[in-house]
């Protein structure tokens, strides 16, 4: 994990809120990939890799901001 710790947050922040919000109309796309996870309706393999590109942003500072509270 100690690549997670040489990304700044100062870099990952912007992205990630960036990449989770966009598009910012009609919805954005994570939100609407969540929906359709809970509906069980995400079976498309564009809509997965939708879900994996903006939300992986927002689960990298996440995690990010739990290992740099732990130290």
């Amino acid at each position: 994990m100690k690549w997670l710790d040489n990304i700044p947050l100062v870099v990952l922040l912007p992205v990630a809120v960036f990449l989770a919000l966009a598009p910012f109309s009609p919805e954005p796309h994570l939100w609407e990939k969540l929906k359709m996870l809970v509906d069980g309706t995400l079976v498309k393999p564009i809509d997965i890799f939708d879900l994996f590109l903006h939300g992986t942003p927002l689960a990298l500072l996440g995690l990010n901001v739990v290992r740099h509270v732990r130290q």
